[in-house]
């Protein structure tokens, strides 16, 4: 089978990437080894990195066709603000499951589910030819122009013959965890507790907001919706007694969204398993059944603990395990900590974050530094482009960039931006015709990214 595009990895990046070749009108594949496209996007989390802290929109394109598309089925909840540092676009991720694949229908994506990715042929300096195992057991040659890795692992680019890097200089990784839903929720109650105790919860954690944690809870308060962080950071607070009890894994806090207003619905993000490499098959088998086992004690704390969870019930656990951190392709340009947190703009940007550094830890510990004044960083073209490979760009969380940097880049709505940058230029690439992805001029892709609603300048 021939494409001009062929993606690899059907997460957010990857759908971004996908639908973002195909719009700028190159015959686009999709190779995903899961049987379902969306990865954590539709696994129920909330999208961050949408909007940088001071609440500017940062991300566009493919993210708001997805978003018309969930609101059509009322699933779009709303883009909210945690009054800790972070904005997050809270989704039904039943809905957004649908959204995902009309898109990519509409659009003519031609999607290879349950497929893994086995070899890549190399042909003067970059992959000619990508080998796809599907579960039947048949072995298909895929041929492409362009190659999108979004595989988040890097797996593709190491094949084609990238370099490479894992984890911390140690070799650690950040933890793993596993998201639950929980139905039937009475928000009323919940946020009343918000308001009387914020020093149960993360609150005002950014100098830009300027209001103390009391202050903030009152406006969480007034939000009506439970978009916060409950803290365990403190030895003393509900969680930090119920893990020095027993009761409750060692963990940094208890995040909490909504995903849907009709069902009563929160995603809660708490639990983790620390110390184990997430390539590593046997270990995340084994990491599960403690996630599951961490779900078990999450349920029976807020039961117990936070007003409006007694007549609560699971809705729904995550898809997949999710996975924070393994492998970074070493690309042209090295998103840097500094880049991030520094806020730098770049002329050749395609893409924003604007995230804070964000790095778990074991047991308690979570780094978190936000990015000065509250602002954006521009990605640069050149970290999405490999090293020594001619016709292969690199997007989501394996793009080229320094671990602290990566603790920022590595969220959902950042993703989807530099998916849409990689679609986009690989589908200029395949149009004209170029032997080599450093060739693409820069500035029309960004003028592309931004005709087709893309985010590339006009922002802190």
């Amino acid at each position: 089978m021939t494409f001009d595009v062929i993606v690899v990895g059907a997460g957010a990046a990857g759908v971004a990437a996908a639908l973002a070749a195909a719009s700028n009108g190159a015959r686009t594949a999709l190779v995903e080894a899961s049987p379902y496209p969306g990865g954590e996007l539709v696994g129920g989390l909330p999208l961050l990195g949408t909007r940088n802290s001071l609440g500017e929109r940062i991300v566009g394109g493919p993210l708001d066709s997805l978003l018309d598309s969930c609101a059509s089925l009322d699933g779009y909840v709303g883009d909210l603000f945690d009054w800790r540092t972070t904005w997050g676009t809270c989704v039904d991720p039943e809905a957004m499951r649908i959204a995902v694949v009309e898109q990519l229908a509409v659009r003519s994506v031609t999607f290879l589910p349950s497929s893994l990715v086995i070899a890549v042929e190399t042909a003067d300096g970059g992959p000619a030819a990508v080998s796809v195992l599907d579960r039947a057991g048949t072995r298909s040659t895929l041929t492409a122009h362009v190659v999108v890795d979004a595989s988040g692992d890097g797996s593709v680019s190491e094949l084609a013959g990238a370099r490479l890097e894992r984890g911390d200089v140690h070799g650690g990784f950040q933890p793993v965890s596993l998201t639950f839903r929980m139905g039937g929720v009475d928000f009323g109650p919940l946020l009343q507790f918000v308001r009387d105790n914020p020093e149960q919860f993360m609150l005002g954690q950014n100098p830009v907001i300027g209001k103390t944690p009391a202050e903030c809870a009152e406006r969480v308060h007034a939000s009506g919706l439970p978009f916060v962080a409950m803290s365990a950071e403190d030895p003393g607070s509900l969680m930090g007694t119920a893990i020095e009890q027993g009761s409750l894994y060692p963990t940094t806090g208890m995040w909490m969204w909504p995903t849907s207003l009709a069902r009563r619905e929160l995603g809660l993000n708490t639990t983790r398993v620390s110390g184990i490499d997430a390539m590593d098959a046997r270990a995340m088998g084994e990491a599960l059944a403690t996630l599951t086992g961490q779900v078990r004690a999450a349920i029976g704390f807020v039961r117990k603990h936070l007003p409006g969870f007694a007549g609560a019930h699971l809705a729904g656990a995550g898809p997949k395990v999710g996975i924070r951190e393994t492998r970074r392709v070493a690309g042209e340009h090295t998103l840097s900590g500094a880049d991030a947190l520094r806020g730098r703009k770049h002329a050749d940007g395609v893409a924003k974050g604007g995230h804070h550094v964000d790095i778990h830890g074991s047991g308690t510990y979570q780094k978190r530094v936000p990015i000065e004044g509250g602002r954006s960083y521009d990605i640069p073209y050149a970290a999405l482009v490999p090293r020594h490979v001619r016709n292969l760009l690199v997007c989501g969380r394996a793009l080229s960039s320094d671990r602290e940097a990566n603790g920022s880049a590595r969220v959902i709505g950042t993703c989807m931006a530099t998916g849409q940058a990689a679609g986009t230029a690989a589908a200029l690439a395949a149009r004209a015709g170029l032997g080599d992805v450093r060739e693409v001029p820069v500035g029309e892709v960004r003028d592309v990214i931004r005709a087709q609603g893309g985010v590339v300048d006009g922002t802190a």
